[in-house]
């Protein structure tokens, strides 16, 4: 799968799921680890970790194999790292302490914003 596809299927998967502020940054050749960051909050523990869960389910169901997760036992800040595109799905006060746009903002890009 493109990366580009890759980016598509995410955020829907994450829009279905009813994620909020969702912000995706390119950090091509800023970032040694990935090309994309998508960064998106849930509502409730058990949101953070249903999101990161069906982003998990649903792409290895098209044949695309997580090269790891970080975070699901607290659900505050869960990662799950794509290649090309790592997923932080957080609760708003993890993302608000640990600010992650405003750090690869300096750096990097953004791509695209939606409510």
């Amino acid at each position: 799968m493109q990366t580009e596809q890759l980016i598509d299927k995410v955020q829907t998967i994450l829009e279905d799921m009813k994620a909020r502020d969702l912000v995706l940054l390119d950090v091509k050749g800023k970032s040694s680890v990935t090309d994309y960051m998508l960064i998106v909050s849930g509502t409730s523990r058990r949101h953070v970790v249903s999101m990161a869960d069906e982003v998990m389910q649903k792409i290895k169901a098209e044949g695309v194999r997580p090269l790891g997760t970080e975070g699901q036992e607290s659900g505050d800040w869960i990662l799950v790292d794509l290649g090309d595109l790592v997923v932080h799905v957080m609760m708003p006060d993890a993302r608000s302490f640990y600010d992650l746009e405003r750090l690869w903002r300096h750096s990097a890009d953004d791509v695209e914003t939606s409510a």
